[in-house]
């Protein structure tokens, strides 16, 4: 049998509870701003869009320039169980702070404009804006080409 022992010294056992003190405090401030860098990513894509006019200043901000008017102006309802096709248009929306299942049943209006300034200048895209209650609840950027594509509302970052 191993038996340890030490000297218990006051001293030693202050310093020890403060630098554990200090291991703790830290840790929590680091995952507190790690959740709340997580949270402003999340909520950074919402916004109140009242009417054409700030759609389109949205659009602006995340970095899209598009005709002054929409193509299209479509009232849609949120399918109250997604299928495969919704699940992974609703995983788009997860990555950009979006979350669609929080919406199922109610009808919103889908927003379509021209884009035109894609990064790649052959290609024809539209932005497609979802709204409910003046708040936008989702978004893409698409082409409907045969080798067509849809992304998040952000702008695609320089290489």
């Amino acid at each position: 049998m191993i038996v340890f022992s030490a000297k218990f010294n006051k001293k030693r056992a202050v310093i020890a509870v403060l630098v554990l003190a200090i291991i703790l405090l830290s840790a929590i401030l680091v995952a507190g701003r790690a959740h709340a860098d997580k949270q402003e990513t999340q909520t950074s894509l919402s916004a109140t869009v009242k009417d054409n006019e700030s759609r389109i200043k949205y659009l602006n901000a995340q970095g899209w320039e598009v005709e002054a008017e929409p193509i299209e102006e479509q009232t849609v309802v949120i399918p109250r169980e997604f299928s495969s096709v919704y699940e992974q248009y609703n995983k788009l929306q997860l990555e950009q702070g979006f979350d669609l299942s929080q919406y199922g049943g109610i009808e919103a209006v889908r927003y379509t404009y021209r884009v035109t300034n894609y990064p790649d200048a052959g290609v024809s895209a539209v932005v497609d804006l979802i709204v409910y209650n003046n708040a936008v609840i989702a978004g893409d950027v698409q082409s409907n080409a045969l080798d067509g594509f849809m992304v998040g509302l952000k702008y695609p970052a320089k290489k």
